[in-house]
């Protein structure tokens, strides 16, 4: 692992793991496509810190909020921390259960390709049916374990974190902004989660040069597709990630078909 690759990669973390795009099927297929070997452990932590730190610099506010006010009254603050606790836990469950399988067996091409191209499709109908309606304040328990299950899924390279969780709070009513804004503050415990449970394995040795050029690239690209994300949904559709899923699913499945990449 370079400079070169860990800043690409660090790119490739920071907008895939915000827009609804997957990062995890871009990380599996662009080394591939480029040649390169798997990035290691280091990368994968670099990564997942690079992540966490794009959301604290975005969030910083709201998390300050949320547990000041959370620890200090019983209200709208502690129900939301609360809500978000419990909205964490299926997807931590079914990580922590399934993690080792899904990497073992489900990094192919064509499965990737399968994953970004139905889901794309239900993240396109959830946009176009949806209604539209509630707030982030609207958020109830139901709704909250109904993302947080929806979260789950994006164990599989291709489904997107941030895609299904959006394409669950799309069809249960909320708009486009506060579903995603709950996305992106219920993905903060996973991604320091998945962080620290790869730093624990890490040895010092590893932390070089494209360690660093990893984190802070992934930490500036993931902010930046934060509000990007924010700002295009205040106003436009997701019909442009659905198409580029598509065309990225219909991609892969062509170069599986000759043969490529291997």
């Amino acid at each position: 692992m370079n400079h070169l690759h860990a800043a690409v990669l660090g790119l490739v973390q920071g907008l895939g793991e915000f827009l609804p795009i997957s990062s995890s099927a871009h990380l599996v297929i662009v080394p591939k496509l480029l040649g390169w070997p798997d990035q290691g452990l280091s990368e994968d932590v670099a990564l997942h810190l690079g992540t966490l730190l794009a959301l604290m610099l975005y969030f910083w506010r709201d998390w300050l909020k949320l547990i000041t006010g959370g620890l200090k009254e019983n209200g709208a603050d502690r129900r939301m921390l609360l809500l978000l606790i419990a909205a964490t836990i299926p997807g931590g469950v079914v990580g922590l259960l399934l993690k080792d399988l899904v990497e073992r067996s489900f990094r192919d091409p064509l499965i990737i390709a399968a994953a970004l191209m139905i889901f794309g499709v239900v993240l396109g109908f959830a946009d176009w049916k949806g209604r539209k309606a509630l707030h982030m304040q609207d958020m109830d328990w139901s709704s909250a374990l109904w993302i947080g299950a929806a979260q789950a899924l994006a164990i599989l390279p291709g489904v997107s974190r941030s895609g299904i969780t959006i394409t669950a709070g799309l069809l249960l009513g909320f708009k486009r902004e506060d579903a995603a804004r709950f996305s992106f503050m219920l993905s903060v415990p996973i991604v320091a989660a998945a962080g620290m449970l790869h730093l624990r394995h890490m040895e010092a040795a590893a932390l070089t040069g494209p360690f660093w050029v990893g984190i802070a690239v992934a930490a500036l690209a993931g902010a930046a597709a934060i509000g990007l994300l924010l700002k295009w949904v205040r106003t436009r559709s997701l019909a442009p990630f659905v198409i580029y899923r598509l065309a990225f699913g219909t991609f892969l499945l062509s170069a599986a078909w000759l043969g490529y990449p291997r």
